[in-house]
């Protein structure tokens, strides 16, 4: 195989295509089960799809087992800027392992990214749930221009900033960031500061923090808050072919039933 590079520059020259290969990132491991579900031999604790997925495991995004890893005689490990930490992905490299980090900063960037993992780090043709993802998130916007916060944490209160996918995925429905233009990806509020913002709608996901009916809606007292998928709104892979409609689902229901400016 010719020298590639993953999304960060660094180069690699595999002498054969990765055939045992361990996903930091759990989006990335929905990936990976989808197109080379052979290779896939270790995930995070985390990954959670596809449901059953029978590997080894090695702890958290954030906390790896390396020696974990290690056990598992991967010789191709996948991790994410954001997602896993810089100290990991140079510890393992120590070790002698390749690591393929990916960066996916929007909707464009994550198919991509995803493409040139499969294609260049792994050898494989292009997928057919990647292409699909290419089309559905290639129409036109179908939500009105709603001003919209994202928490993706409490205590304190974090909301998604500038420069980030989630905030794509918003601006690719339609919809404005009320803190697309913050200095941080993800910054910090107090909650007077949230709600300050003077958002038309709220979205809360499910991960990383378990927004649910009984921790989140109630800080809104407006009723503008809407229970969402924290895997449509964040995980890029097979899942973002399905996110599309089911975000448009909720978002309409919650405008039709509440009104997006009603007190």
């Amino acid at each position: 195989m010719a020298t590639v590079e993953d999304d960060l520059g660094h180069r690699f020259e595999p002498a054969v295509s990765p055939r045992r290969i361990v996903s930091l990132v759990p989006s990335l491991t929905e990936a990976l089960a989808a197109t080379v579900p052979d290779r896939l031999v270790g995930a995070t604790e985390w990954c959670t799809h596809p449901a059953g997925l029978a590997v080894g495991r090695v702890r958290g995004t954030k906390n790896p087992d390396h020696a974990a890893i290690g056990a598992l005689r991967p010789d191709l490990v996948v991790a994410n800027q954001e997602e896993n930490r810089r100290t990991d992905v140079e510890r393992l490299r120590r070790d002698g392992i390749p690591v393929w980090v990916t960066r996916i900063e929007s909707v464009n960037g994550a198919i991509a990214s995803l493409g040139r993992l499969l294609a260049d780090g792994l050898s494989v043709p292009e997928p057919a749930w990647l292409r699909e993802a290419a089309d559905v998130w290639a129409q036109p916007a179908p939500l009105p221009p709603l001003r919209t916060v994202v928490p993706i944490w409490r205590r304190p209160w974090m909301v998604v900033g500038s420069g980030t996918y989630t905030g794509d995925v918003l601006a690719r429905l339609g919809l404005v960031n009320a803190f697309g233009d913050a200095p941080d990806r993800y910054p910090r509020l107090e909650e007077d500061g949230l709600l300050a913002a003077g958002a038309d709608l709220v979205l809360l996901p499910d991960e990383p923090y378990a927004f649910s009916v009984d921790d989140g809606p109630e800080a809104f007292p407006a009723g503008r808050a809407v229970l969402v998928s924290g895997r449509s709104l964040t995980w890029y892979g097979p899942a973002m072919v399905g996110a599309r409609n089911e975000l448009v689902g909720r978002i309409t229901a919650a405008i039709r039933t509440v009104g997006p400016t009603a007190d």
